[in-house]
């Protein structure tokens, strides 16, 4: 065991403490220069989506809009409650300013990575399969098959397995704080309401969070800005102190300048998953009528997370009297919990709870999918898939029931950096395929269409599934 440990703590440090960060900022930074800072020239055309259900005529496709609340339920987990506030001890305020401007970059970055898993998506009986590991096949070819395993096999890994775990074990831990509920009557919850949406399929999982992730954003974004407005004097201030202490002219923490950078970035890379191939075997999935579609839409999905979920966690904080700068804290959701209490009351802590649950389960059900998705480019037997299925329902409760479980899944942040890393060279070597795909969409909308429909036959020599592309009657985007 201890030399596993060794192993993968070796591959974390080659990649995340290394070079794996200073890449995914390079790339964003000129994935959007390239793009002539795509995400915010479409930035309006991200939020027609949130209008519509459907966006063709197939009353039972997956749309885009649901599509982008699987990926929001997803990347918005406890790391936004939790992840911030330790951000935010470590690294000062100003930590708060380089997750905004991570995010910001990552916006392109999930655009590009989302709009070649629509490009390359393939029919799946009644649902589309898509993301890193086919766009590796169908825009690279058959001789780069092994880096396709080798990201199938990690994805399954970290996010299926590993942050399964994780999300499990986070919402048992707050249960038993707040409520006193014993971890195994949670754990034995999630691991029943769980296998009911899984074995429903990817069409159960959409309408779920369809419903599920509204309810959490508006509930979580709703107490936030009450207090924002409690506090709007305040507010200037903070901001001020957060802008400061992003370029060290006012120092709170030990580090200065580097650990706001250091910490902003991380958490903000973390948090919004752009570059990490995770969010494009969602994005597949959707029934839209052009790949930078979908493209645009994701973007949102990196926007919503970071610039204003995290956000809502960062001046809840900073608004509050609690947090005081230098002094370190263990568990960050503590943190973010005692500055609701601090604000509104005792009750908060409760509703805190309702909410990281909501958050937690949204964010195990879309980590299922992507190993779903990973398993079905490996394997089509159904038995691989039942095991699958029942793998993540157990693996939901020993995470919730043991208190130091998710320790044997130290291996999961070194995967997901293996799989980052990949995703990222196939980006670069596909990234003219995306340009040509941006410069179709700009074309016809400069022509006067407001839905741009994109025809295979311009890119007849490109593998794409002609039968993933029939003709669509309606678009928002």
């Amino acid at each position: 065991m201890l030399i596993l440990e060794s192993f993968f703590g070796l591959i974390g440090d080659l990649t995340w403490g290394w070079s794996l960060i200073p890449f995914l900022l390079i790339f964003g930074l000129f994935f959007t220069i390239a793009t002539d800072f795509v995400q915010f020239r479409f930035f309006k055309r991200m939020f027609r989506v949130l209008l519509t259900k459907n966006q063709t005529s197939d009353q039972n496709a997956i749309s885009g809009r649901e599509a982008l609340l699987l990926s929001i339920g997803g990347r918005v987990g406890g790391g936004n409650i939790a992840g911030v506030a330790v951000a935010i001890t470590l690294g000062g305020p100003g930590a708060v300013f380089w997750m905004w401007a991570v995010a910001l970059i990552g916006m392109a970055t999930s655009l590009v990575e989302c709009s070649l898993a629509q490009l390359y998506k393939r029919v799946d009986g009644d649902v589309f399969r898509g993301g890193p590991a086919r766009t590796i096949i169908h825009g690279l070819g058959k001789d780069y098959k092994w880096l396709a395993y080798v990201y199938s096999i990690c994805l399954i890994a970290s996010f299926a397995i590993g942050f399964s775990a994780f999300q499990g074990n986070t919402v048992a831990g707050v249960v038993v704080d707040s409520l006193g509920i014993d971890r195994i009557y949670t754990g034995a919850f999630l691991a029943v309401i769980v296998s009911f949406i899984i074995y429903g399929g990817i069409h159960r999982i959409a309408k779920t969070t369809d419903v599920i992730v509204p309810i959490m954003a508006i509930a979580y974004i709703g107490i936030s800005l009450l207090i924002i407005i409690m506090n709007i004097s305040d507010l200037p201030a903070v901001i001020l102190t957060i802008v400061k202490n992003a370029f060290g002219i006012e120092e709170v923490v030990s580090g200065g300048m580097g650990a706001a950078v250091a910490n902003g970035l991380r958490r903000g890379l973390f948090s919004n998953e752009a570059g990490l191939g995770s969010a494009p075997n969602v994005a597949a999935t959707a029934d839209v009528t052009h790949p930078i579609s979908q493209g645009i839409t994701q973007s949102l999905s990196v926007f919503i997370d970071t610039i204003v979920v995290c956000s809502c966690t960062a001046f809840v904080i900073l608004l509050g009297n609690v947090y005081v700068p230098g002094e370190t804290v263990a568990d960050g959701a503590v943190l973010t919990q005692q500055s609701l209490v601090s604000h509104i009351g005792g009750w908060a802590q409760y509703y805190l709870t309702g909410t990281i649950f909501l958050f937690s389960f949204s964010s195990i059900i879309y980590n299922y999918y992507l190993g779903e998705n990973a398993l079905t480019f490996i394997s089509k037997s159904k038995l691989a898939l039942h095991i699958l299925r029942i793998s993540v329902i157990a693996i939901v409760f020993i995470g919730a029931v043991a208190p130091t479980a998710t320790s044997v899944f130290f291996f999961s942040d070194p995967m997901m950096g293996i799989l980052a890393i990949v995703n990222l060279l196939v980006l670069i070597m596909l990234f003219p395929t995306v340009m040509r795909l941006l410069k179709d969409y700009r074309n016809k909308l400069k022509d006067g269409i407001e839905h741009p429909q994109f025809d295979p036959d311009e890119f007849s020599d490109l593998d794409i599934d002609r039968n993933a592309w029939r003709s669509k009657t309606y678009s928002v985007t």
